[in-house]
C-alpha cells in the first residue's frame, strides 16, 4: 500500500509539473494578473445554450473577436433538475467548459449565484422549489437556504479546483445578481458570500447591479460591479462610494444587443453604438464583459418570461442572438469585425489576436413531409383525479403540457372563466376547439354553448416560461393556479393528463381523421452532408421541435422568430427524424430547412 501510495503521488506531481501558477488580485483600482495591471474584456456565452461539441469553436471565435476572458451562468434548474439529482454530464458540464475555455488560452468568470435571471426559466431556480410550502427564493427562509447551499456544495466540487488559485482559469465569481432591484436584505447576501466561502471558493468574489441599485445589492467582501451605464464618471463614483474609496471598475454587463419577446419586434443595438460605448469603457481602463458575446438558443422549455405591474406577462423567444456579434449559429457579424477593431486598440503590447476562424456554409433540405402523425388524445397518458384543478407543480411535472378535463351537465350557456391561468389554454367542447386563451393578452374567459347532454370540457395549458426577474419571481406556479367557473358557478371533478415532453414524443397509432386537438407528426430525411441550418416554421402556428432526440425549442406564427436553428452536430449522413408537435394547425404536415434564420 505504501509504494501504491508513492506512486499515485509521484504521478500526481508529474501531472501537476507543468501547471503555471497565476495569481489575480485586487489592488486599490487595478485587477492585478501575476501582479500587473489586467484590463478584463470578457464576453458572455452560457454552456446550456451552445451544443456541446461546438464549446472549443465558440471559444477560438471569442478570442479571434480579442476577448481574453469567458463569462457564464450556472443554472441550478440545468444542473439539479429534480431535487437531489445533480447533472453535470453533456451539455451541462460546466467543468468541462472551464476546462475547455483555459485550454483556448481564456479566463473565466462563473457567474455561481442561484439566481442567474437570463431571461432563463424561473431565473436559472428549478421548479420543485415551488413545491415547498410557503418557501421565497433569494429570501432567508430556511428550507430555501438549505437546498441552496446543497447545491453550492455540489458546484464546489465541480468548480472550486478550476480556480486561478488552484491552477485554473477562474477569476471570479459572482455572489448575487442584479440583487438590488430585487430586494436589500444584506443578511441575505452575507449567507450567500459565506455559503460560497464555505465550498471552497476563495477567489475574489464581486456582485452585479444596475448603476442606481449598487448600494442595495452590494455586500462586504465582494466588489461591487455595475451594469446598464456606459457614464464613466458614474460608475467610478458608485463603486468607490460602496467600496471603501477606490474599485476596481468593471461594468459587469455591458449590451451589444438585448433579448427578444414573443409577439415583438426583433431588437438590435446598432454597430455604431456598441463601437462608442466599448470604446469609451476601454479608453478609461475599465474592465468589461458584453453582455452577449455569442447567445446562443434556449432550447427545450427553458425560455423566461419578464412580468411587472406596469407590463403584462411576457415569455421570451427560444432564439438568443441577442443581435450578438457572434450569432447564434457562431458566425462572425459585421458588428464582430467593428468591436474586434475597437479591442485591438486596447491589447498590451505583443499580445496579437488571432485571426478570425473559418466557418463552414449552412445546408438547406428540401421540402419534405412529416407522414406519421397522431394527436394528444390518442396519446394520453394515465390521469390524475382531483376536485379541484391541480397545478404542474401539484402533479411533479416541470414543464410542458396538461391537458385538464372534465364532465359538464347541459344545456348551458354563458361564459367560462380559468382563474389565474398560466399561460396559455386551448378550450374544447365535446371535441370542438372554441377558443384560445393567452396570459400575455390578459385571456382568462370565453363563451360556451353546452347543449343537453353530459358533456366534455378540456382545456389544453402550456407552461410558457416561468418569470425570471422582478417582485413575482415567487409567485411562478403553472396550469390552472385557482379554479374555472363557468357563468360564476365552480367546476369541479377534474382529469389532468401530463405531457411533459422531457424526451421527444412517440407516435403509438396512426391518426387518419383530422383533428383540433395538438398533434404530432413524425417525418424523415437524408442528408449526403451535414451542416447549420434552419427550419423554416413559417406555415406552421404554435409547437416544438425535435430533431434526431434533441428538442430544439419553441416556434410560434406571431414572431419575431421564424425559423428554429438547427446545429450541424445533431444532424448526421444518412436518415435523420424530426418530431414537431403543433398546437393550432393541425394540418400542416410539410416543411423545409433553409440557410439564413428570419426574425
Amino acid at each position: 500500500m505504501r509504494r501504491l501510495a508513492a506512486m499515485l503521488l509521484f504521478a500526481v506531481g508529474l501531472l501537476f509539473a507543468d501547471v503555471q501558477v497565476h495569481t489575480f488580485t485586487l489592488s486599490g483600482d487595478e485587477f492585478l494578473l501575476d501582479g500587473k495591471p489586467f484590463q478584463i474584456i470578457s464576453g458572455e456565452m452560457h454552456f446550456a445554450r451552445i451544443p456541446r461539441e461546438y464549446w472549443r469553436a465558440r471559444f477560438k471565435m471569442a478570442k479571434a473577436m480579442g476577448l481574453n476572458t469567458i463569462c457564464t451562468y450556472v443554472f441550478w434548474n440545468v444542473e439539479e433538475p429534480e431535487q437531489g439529482e445533480f447533472n453535470f454530464k453533456g451539455d451541462a458540464d460546466v467543468a468541462e467548459f472551464v476546462r475547455l475555455a483555459q485550454e483556448e488560452g481564456l479566463w473565466v468568470i462563473v457567474r455561481l449565484s442561484a439566481y442567474a435571471c437570463a431571461e432563463w426559466e424561473f431565473g436559472g431556480y428549478p421548479y420543485w422549489l415551488l413545491k415547498e410550502k410557503n418557501l421565497n427564493v433569494r429570501s432567508r427562509n430556511p428550507e430555501f437556504l438549505k437546498l441552496m447551499k446543497a447545491y453550492y456544495e455540489q458546484l464546489g466540487q465541480q468548480l472550486a479546483p478550476l480556480q486561478i488559485t488552484h491552477g485554473g482559469p477562474i477569476l471570479m465569481v459572482q455572489v448575487e445578481n442584479e440583487y438590488g432591484s430585487f430586494g436589500d436584505d444584506k443578511e441575505y447576501l452575507k449567507i450567500n458570500e459565506e455559503m460560497m466561502r464555505e465550498v471552497g471558493f476563495d477567489v475574489p468574489l464581486y456582485t452585479l447591479d444596475g448603476i442606481d441599485m449598487v448600494s442595495r445589492g452590494c455586500v462586504e467582501g465582494a466588489l461591487p460591479a455595475v451594469d446598464g451605464s456606459t457614464n464613466i464618471g458614474q460608475i467610478m463614483d458608485v463603486v468607490k462610494k460602496n467600496n471603501h474609496g477606490h474599485g476596481p471598475f468593471f461594468v459587469g454587463e455591458w449590451y451589444p444587443g438585448w433579448f427578444d419577446d414573443w409577439g415583438k419586434p426583433f431588437r438590435t443595438v446598432s454597430t455604431k453604438d456598441c463601437v462608442v460605448q466599448l470604446d469609451t469603457i476601454l479608453a478609461h481602463g475599465l474592465s468589461v464583459n458584453m453582455y452577449m458575446a455569442h447567445g446562443g438558443t434556449t432550447r427545450a422549455f427553458m425560455n423566461g418570461a419578464n412580468m411587472s405591474d406596469s407590463d403584462p406577462y411576457s415569455p421570451q423567444i427560444s432564439s438568443y442572438d441577442y443581435d450578438a456579434p457572434i450569432d447564434e449559429a457562431g458566425n462572425p457579424t459585421p458588428k464582430f469585425y467593428a468591436l474586434r477593431n475597437v479591442i485591438q486598440k486596447y491589447i498590451p503590447t505583443g499580445v496579437t489576436i488571432p485571426s478570425v476562424p473559418k466557418t463552414e456554409p449552412p445546408i438547406t433540405i428540401p421540402k419534405f413531409r412529416l407522414a406519421y402523425g397522431t394527436d394528444v388524445l390518442h396519446a394520453l397518458p394515465i390521469p390524475v383525479y382531483s376536485v379541484k384543478p391541480l397545478t404542474f407543480e401539484d402533479l411533479d411535472q416541470a414543464y410542458g403540457y396538461v391537458l385538464y378535463r372534465t364532465k359538464v351537465k347541459g344545456p348551458l350557456e354563458g361564459k367560462l372563466e380559468i382563474i389565474h391561468l398560466r399561460d396559455y389554454g386551448i378550450v374544447f367542447v365535446n371535441g370542438r376547439r372554441v377558443a384560445v386563451l393567452d396570459r400575455r393578452l390578459n385571456q382568462e374567459t370565453c363563451a360556451v354553448h353546452l347543449p343537453d347532454s353530459l358533456n366534455t370540457v378540456d382545456v389544453f395549458v402550456e407552461n410558457l416560461g416561468r418569470i425570471n426577474y422582478g417582485k413575482y419571481i415567487n409567485d411562478n406556479h403553472k396550469g390552472i393556479t385557482k379554479e374555472v367557473l363557468i357563468n360564476g358557478n365552480n367546476v369541479t371533478g377534474w382529469s389532468m393528463y401530463g405531457f411533459p415532453f422531457g424526451a421527444e414524443p412517440e407516435i403509438s397509432s396512426r391518426l387518419t381523421d383530422t383533428t383540433q386537438y395538438p398533434i404530432i407528426r413524425e417525418g424523415a430525411f437524408d442528408l449526403s452532408e451535414v451542416g447549420d441550418t434552419y427550419l423554416d416554421m413559417r406555415d406552421w402556428g404554435k409547437g416544438h421541435v425535435w430533431l434526431n432526440g434533441h428538442n430544439l425549442g419553441r416556434y410560434w406564427d406571431i414572431g419575431p422568430q421564424q425559423t428554429i436553428y438547427m446545429p450541424a452536430p445533431w444532424l448526421k449522413k444518412g436518415k435523420n427524424k424530426l418530431v414537431i408537435f403543433e398546437e393550432l394547425k393541425t394540418e400542416e404536415d410539410a416543411i423545409e430547412a433553409i440557410a439564413t434564420p428570419i426574425h
